[in-house]
């Protein structure tokens, strides 16, 4: 392995923001906000939107993403798509 070309990994502290659950691991990312980790340490804190603990493919959950009408909406202003052999 090459030196010199590789980022510095760190310690963090990452947290999902769906679900509130944090867990320590390694990053080359950083950030200005800190917390005191369960071994007394401090360490950055990235709060990121999807982790594996909320992602539907790990918790087996689907979600719904219709929920403003979209659908129906589209429809009202282009009409409903008629399948083939309909008149």
């Amino acid at each position: 392995m090459k030196q010199g070309i590789h980022p510095d990994y760190h310690p963090v502290v990452v947290e999902d923001a769906n679900t509130g659950k944090r867990f320590l691991t390694r990053s080359t990312a950083t950030s200005p906000r800190t917390i005191e980790w369960e071994d007394g340490a401090t360490y950055p804190l990235l709060v990121v939107d999807v982790t594996a603990d909320s992602h539907p493919f790990w918790t087996g959950a689907h979600r719904v993403l219709d929920t403003q009408g979209r659908v129906e909406k589209f429809e009202r202003r282009y009409g409903k798509r008629r399948r083939a052999g309909e008149v």
